[in-house]
């Protein structure tokens, strides 16, 4: 399975759950996340995709420890159960 299928999985589900899941582009700030996950409930979280099995390259490591060191949810997620579990962890109650 390729990163864009999970990816691709990962924005209809959001939007099913009346969220926003823009692609997070940041010029000159390399490793940032995939997307930038806004749902109903006020609640923002950045989401790396990556195929699965891959793990999170240096730059993207980085930004993940700086986004949750200040506060911030930062998931990888890397399969379609991980895409399940993020809905169910973050689906307005």
């Amino acid at each position: 399975m390729r990163e864009s299928t999970i990816e691709a999985r990962l924005v209809r589900e959001v939007e099913r759950i009346g969220g926003l899941a823009p692609k997070f582009v940041s010029p000159g700030n390399s490793g940032v996340p995939d997307r930038l996950v806004i749902l109903p409930n006020g609640q923002t979280v950045y989401v790396e995709t990556k195929a699965p099995g891959k793990p999170l390259k240096p730059l993207q490591a980085k930004w993940a420890k700086e986004l949750t060191k200040r506060g911030h949810r930062h998931y990888k997620i890397d399969s379609y159960a991980d895409i399940d579990r993020f809905i169910a962890e973050v689906m307005p109650k």
